[in-house]
């Protein structure tokens, strides 16, 4: 894992521009704390940032290689190949050889041997950017699922790339500038493909490939979900699912470095902690868990939480044997003006969803750094299976937008309450987001003869596939990343996520509930309990002293004329907030508002962004 940038000008000699493009590099040194690495070409220049996995002395980067035939290609890769071994030994029956035991060297002599090609063979979480010298080419190469991010901004004759925004904003030929979309997609948990908040910059779609050369940049698709029969029965399926997971866990495990799991007690987690901790076996893997010390000494069930997490990961760890550690956080911990710098800064834009979990991902992370350099984490099973209410919740199957933005589904994720009414107006935020879903919709593939049922949680399916699963994977890189902690995601398999694509809903839900399915592949690894234990998401502060920290820090932004906040708030609603006893009970739709102006108000302070609406 690692962090990637680059530059290419075709009007430029980049040798006379190597400090700018040490500059952009260095940016993502958290992302890469072991070692740092610089090459060029003549229009072309890449950085590289290493978080040491595999090979930790033979795979330093940017890596150069010419191919069989004369071919010449240097390649920046931020990632992890998993099925290199068998790439390698297919490459070496072609005649390339290899003088180290890295995965890099493989991506780059199998683009030398297939081309763009390349990236149809590959099992992994990945992107990178290769200069292909003959063709004066820079090839950008995102993973299928979306896992790590690549972000890209054209300018004139040339063509800025990275891991994260920051890294491009390096470049002073890059502006900081936002306009409605950009805060439209901020304020909406909807990830639009492609698209980010600042003016001019893009995404890599998720298993997408952009080429650009001196007429221009070209894109396409070399991987999309595809609607096929499923002919295998009940019994068959399960068996498959098992088997693919069995397969995608050893391949993920991977590594040079300790590794461990994550571990909330959730059928999710413990099934991927199960099937590591077979393959460990008889070595003892590292699990580990969250939670507040507030919830911990007095737990309340809420609308989406009806249990606690720690009681159910002592089960699995010691049913397991793993050696299991639970992290406990408290509300200073994540209210924190350095945790929260940290934040943004690993973000580069504010997190205007998900509150509290923000400051908490980075803190676990930070802990679990400190033990293991690669975590397995239980992430897209929900997506994949079916988890979530929405998923079984007429209103929101039902429903004309995406399902996890309907009443009571969206009540957790965020607020802009606290908008100015002017503001609110501008954003006619409601159109941008039937229009964001009308073009999801038409991207969904048919089959023809399928259920109208069938049909519809299809595309169900798709939409949190494509449009929700990316917001967590996206969390959890930059928390994970910004303390060079490697997350693996054994659920974002491909040939997992298409198999189960295509299964129908009713094998799904076959015992009446959510993830049936996978519940029905890993039975036989888990105590009763944990196989039986309803959803649960990712903890959150039930502390009303967060919420009473939150109203205090808006208060001092109140307080202070300067604040850039202060033009697009609803003084009035804010200071009728303000005005308020303080919270004795947890109010997350309060917590929401209340983190939303105080991250917009620190981004704009910090990044000094040129706000045009």
């Amino acid at each position: 894992m690692c962090g990637i940038a680059g530059w290419v000008d075709f009007q430029l000699n980049m040798k006379m521009h190597l400090k700018t493009l040490e500059s952009m590099t260095r940016t993502l040194e958290n992302r890469g704390p072991d070692a740092e690495g610089i090459w060029h070409d003549t229009h072309v220049a890449f950085g590289h940032r290493r978080l040491s996995i595999i090979d930790l002395e033979g795979g330093r980067q940017p890596m150069e290689a010419a191919g069989i035939s004369g071919d010449y290609a240097a390649v920046t890769f931020c990632g992890e190949i998993y099925n290199f071994i068998e790439l390698r030994n297919e490459l070496k029956v072609l005649g390339h050889s290899f003088r180290t035991e890295s995965d890099t060297e493989v991506l780059l002599a199998g683009y030398l041997q297939w081309g763009v090609g390349v990236a149809d063979r590959l099992n992994g979480m990945y992107a990178f950017g290769i200069w292909d010298r003959r063709r004066e080419e820079l090839i950008l190469v995102r993973d299928r699922m979306g896992i790590k991010p690549l972000y890209y901004f054209p300018i004139r004759g040339g063509l800025v790339f990275g891991s994260e925004p920051k890294a491009i904003f390096a470049n002073s030929l890059v502006p900081r500038r936002v306009s409605l979309d950009g805060l439209r997609e901020m304020f909406d948990m909807v990830k639009t493909p492609e698209s980010t908040i600042y003016d001019g910059m893009f995404e890599v779609r998720p298993g997408h490939v952009v080429t650009f050369s001196r007429s221009g940049i070209r894109k396409r698709a070399y991987w999309t979900l595809q609607a096929a029969p499923h002919t295998d029965n009940y019994e068959t399926t399960v068996q498959t699912v098992r088997a693919i997971l069995e397969d995608t866990v050893r391949r993920q495990m991977v590594a040079d470095v300790p590794i461990c799991t994550l571990l909330s007690g959730g059928l999710d987690s413990s099934t991927i902690t199960a099937l590591v901790a077979r393959e460990f076996a008889p070595r003892q893997i590292r699990s580990f868990s969250v939670d507040f010390s507030r919830n911990v000494q007095g737990f309340e069930a809420d609308a989406v939480r009806g249990s606690a997490d720690a009681p159910y990961a002592r089960a699995l760890s010691e049913h397991v044997s793993s050696a299991h550690s639970e992290i406990l956080l408290d509300s200073n911990e994540l209210l924190d003006p350095d945790v929260r710098s940290r934040v943004l800064h690993a973000t580069d834009m504010p997190p205007t969803y998900w509150g509290d979990m923000w400051p908490s991902l980075y803190l676990l992370f930070r802990e679990i750094r400190r033990h293991s350099t690669v975590a397995l984490s239980g992430e897209a099973a929900d997506e994949i299976f079916g988890g979530y209410q929405w998923f079984r919740n007429p209103a929101a199957v039902q429903a004309n937008t995406f399902p996890w933005l309907t009443t009571g589904s969206s009540r957790y994720f965020g607020g802009s309450q606290l908008l100015s009414p002017y503001l609110l107006k501008r954003l006619e935020q409601e159109s941008y987001r039937q229009d964001a879903y009308n073009a999801a919709l038409r991207e969904v593939p048919v089959l023809n003869g399928e259920s109208e049922q069938d049909r519809r949680m299809r595309e169900i399916t798709y939409l949190n596939l494509t449009r929700f699963l990316q917001t967590l994977l996206d969390r959890k890189d930059r928390m994970s990343m910004a303390v060079g902690l490697e997350v693996r995601v054994p659920f974002c398999d491909h040939r997992l996520v298409e198999y189960v694509f295509n299964t129908p809903w009713q094998m799904k839900i076959a015992d009446g509930r959510e993830k049936s399915l996978l519940r029905a592949s890993a039975k036989d690894l888990l105590p009763e309990s944990i196989c039986n234990r309803v959803k649960t998401p990712y903890p959150a502060t039930q502390d009303p002293s967060y919420e009473n920290g939150l109203r205090r820090e808006l208060l001092e932004v109140f307080s202070d004329r300067n604040s850039p906040v202060l033009p697009l708030l609803d003084t009035a609603k804010a200071d009728a907030l303000l005005k308020r006893v303080e919270a004795a009970t947890s109010q997350p739709y309060n917590r929401g508002s209340l983190e939303v102006a105080l991250w917009l108000n620190r981004w704009l302070k910090e990044y000094k962004v040129e706000l045009a609406i």
